[in-house]
């Protein structure tokens, strides 16, 4: 039993529990760290000696939730994130060669009772989205999803030649709101984690943090449409009256005119003034704020710190720039800049808690992802029969120069040099000169072979 797990124990039978801090404390007595903190709680040492995500989830959920631009970007991101399944891929001489599957892989396949890999994928960058980290736990048979702001990353200080030489992660605690915290070892997480965030040493950071200004503009500025057709429709009027108007008479002036021209309902109507009344108009309209390119130059940095081109999810600012015409560029983009490597990110964190086919002690195999299934990824069918075409004439080339057609089937499919194999067997042209006198008298002996064998002498005779 390990001794983050002893600590647990421990401190049931020795020590009542009841706050976090008796928590910390019990843990660094029973691991004798002496500089060891959880939790945030620094207990002999300054200094901090855990991670926790930074950002406020809620607030970041409430966001998703109610912005459309972000809600926008992160459908995108989940939709094509979640599109691959999970392979095993062997490495020869550390290049990347065929995939595979096994029954190991059933884990990522159905995650937990009615899950599928897709479901998984899309908890998964989700919660990297908001909270910039997404832990999972193996419980046997499933995988559980730990909320990221529940979770804390539990460091050492790492001591070296007598000074301090940063810090050493050695586990995780996972707390509910009133709940015990629960010790975990770090080779018991997926702690999937795309963009370290600068001012910490394990932590992720969430792609909305630096746009938070822009999320609250866009929040405005959809607030002050809102409020413009709430208001009529109009711009906005400033009425004068005349000095001599008492204040009583100015009140019941003022509700009657907000009684007949504010509001939907009262859009268009006409306005008639008494005497001694003028009004200026002091707004102005979308057109002359020139609104839509405030909002869609906010709408475009957003989409940017996403990694979304804007005309994949179809901003006013992308289309102007891109139309349709060009999808397959921004698509490209989309794929190679943002997703591949989320893709690969995500294949290694899980290959922490699955055991590759025969152990991967060479290192020989790595948890892989297939893509070639995914329709966003899937080139036009011109592009794909030119691919087609030059693989063609690969193989042919190949074959032709003494490869066997297995190895050259498999060397071009996995782009895996390595695996062809040659026959011995070369062109006439690569042969040295006087090798074909003997060649084709080896046919011929070889044809009156197959011959007799073919036609028996016929016994007796006249």
């Amino acid at each position: 039993m390990t001794s983050l797990w002893r600590a647990a124990r421990g401190r049931r039978e020795t020590r009542a529990i009841s706050t976090i801090d008796d928590y910390a404390m019990a843990l660094q007595d029973a691991l004798g760290y002496g500089g060891f903190s959880a939790l945030g709680i620094t207990q002999t040492q300054p200094g901090q000696a855990a991670e926790k995500a930074p950002g406020d989830l809620p607030g970041y959920a409430q966001l998703f939730a109610t912005n459309p631009v972000i809600w926008a970007c992160m459908v995108a991101r989940q939709m094509v994130f979640s599109a691959p399944r999970f392979v095993w891929q062997r490495l020869n001489n550390g290049t990347p060669s065929s995939l595979f599957g096994s029954t190991e892989l059933r884990l990522l396949e159905a995650p937990w009772m009615g899950g599928t890999t897709q479901d998984l994928l899309s908890r998964v960058i989700q919660d990297a989205d908001l909270a910039g980290n997404s832990y999972w736990m193996r419980d046997g048979d499933e995988l559980v999803r730990l909320r990221p702001d529940w979770v804390y990353i539990v460091l050492e200080r790492r001591e070296f030649r007598g000074g301090h030489l940063g810090w050493r992660k050695i586990g995780f605690v996972y707390q509910e709101p009133g709940e015990e915290p629960v010790p975990l070892l770090a080779d018991e997480v997926v702690h999937f984690a795309p963009v370290p965030d600068p001012l910490a040493t394990y932590r992720g950071m969430s792609w909305l943090t630096p746009v938070i200004r822009e999320t609250q503009n866009d929040n405005l500025m959809a607030r002050h449409k809102r409020k413009f057709f709430e208001n009529a429709a109009t711009p906005n009027l400033v009425v004068r009256l005349a000095r001599e108007v008492s204040p009583e008479a100015f009140a019941k002036f003022k509700a009657k005119m907000e009684a007949n021209h504010q509001g939907v309902d009262n859009a268009y109507r006409t306005l008639y003034l008494g005497g001694g009344a003028d009004v200026t108009v002091v707004g102005k309209d979308f057109k002359e704020i020139d609104f839509s390119a405030v909002q869609g130059a906010g709408e475009t940095r957003i989409a940017a710190a996403a990694g979304v081109p804007p005309v994949i999810v179809g901003l006013s600012e992308g289309l102007k720039a891109a139309t349709y015409s060009n999808y397959g560029q921004a698509r490209r983009r989309f794929a190679d800049g943002t997703i591949h490597p989320l893709w690969q990110n995500a294949a290694g964190s899980f290959g922490n808690v699955l055991r590759p086919p025969g152990g991967g002690a060479s290192g020989a195999v790595r948890l892989w992802y297939d893509a070639r299934d995914v329709p966003f990824l899937r080139e036009d069918a011109r592009d794909a029969a030119d691919i087609q075409g030059v693989q063609s004439r690969t193989i042919r080339t190949l074959v032709d120069a003494g490869y066997t057609p297995e190895s050259v089937m498999a060397a071009v499919t996995s782009s895996d040099w390595s695996l062809l194999v040659h026959t011995g067997l070369f062109s006439v042209q690569l042969q040295a000169p006087g090798t074909a006198t003997a060649s084709a008298a080896q046919v011929r002996a070889l044809a009156a072979a197959l011959e007799s064998a073919i036609r028996p002498p016929i016994e007796g005779g006249a």
